[in-house]
């Protein structure tokens, strides 16, 4: 791979558009941009997640943050990148950590540590970015996948968040609502 970038600031941008894929300049607030930007603010946290997992978890989110570079590119470029072979791919990893875990009980607030918790915030990143998603494609017609995809991803972060807790020895702290303390 040859150099991509050999100058990083082009001033284009100081009128608050932005370059596409294909050319045109649209406005940095344009959804389109906006959906692009929420994923790549979800693969930044996913780099902090990484810093405070083991190997196995680290590695699966390195996999993870590959995979959301081709929904920006699919998003960027129109091209199907994301397949439900993807989707199903992000649904086995679920299970595998799931089985694992005690069953639910109670809902849990965010929080089981440091990496937990950032996992819990990259869960919630991820959750605006799929609504951002959703908002796009009523403008415009998406993949289907591409949106199962975010949608699996936030739900395997949840249960990631639990595995993280738990392999880290700390416990996880349950919802102590208002009418149960009164009771």
């Amino acid at each position: 791979m040859g150099n991509r970038l050999t100058k990083i600031y082009t001033r284009t941008g100081d009128d608050g558009t932005t370059g596409t894929a294909g050319g045109a300049r649209v406005a940095k607030d344009d959804l389109q941009v906006q959906v692009i930007g929420d994923i790549d603010e979800l693969n930044c946290q996913l780099a902090v997640v990484a810093c405070h997992v083991c190997a196995e978890y680290r590695d699966a989110i390195k996999d993870i943050q590959n995979e959301l570079f081709n929904v920006g590119a699919e998003l960027s470029m129109g091209h199907v990148l994301i397949k439900q072979k993807h989707v199903e791919q992000l649904e086995r990893s679920v299970d595998g950590l799931n089985q694992n875990l005690t069953p639910l009980q109670e809902f849990i607030l965010p929080g089981g540590g440091p990496g937990a918790s950032h996992c819990h915030v990259a869960r919630a990143v991820c959750r605006r970015a799929e609504r951002s998603l959703v908002s796009l494609n009523r403008q415009k017609t998406l993949n289907i996948c591409l949106l199962s995809y975010v949608n699996r991803l936030s739900d395997y972060l949840f249960v990631l968040a639990r595995a993280i807790s738990r392999q880290q020895g700390i416990d996880e702290v349950y919802w102590q609502s208002a009418r149960m303390k009164n009771e």
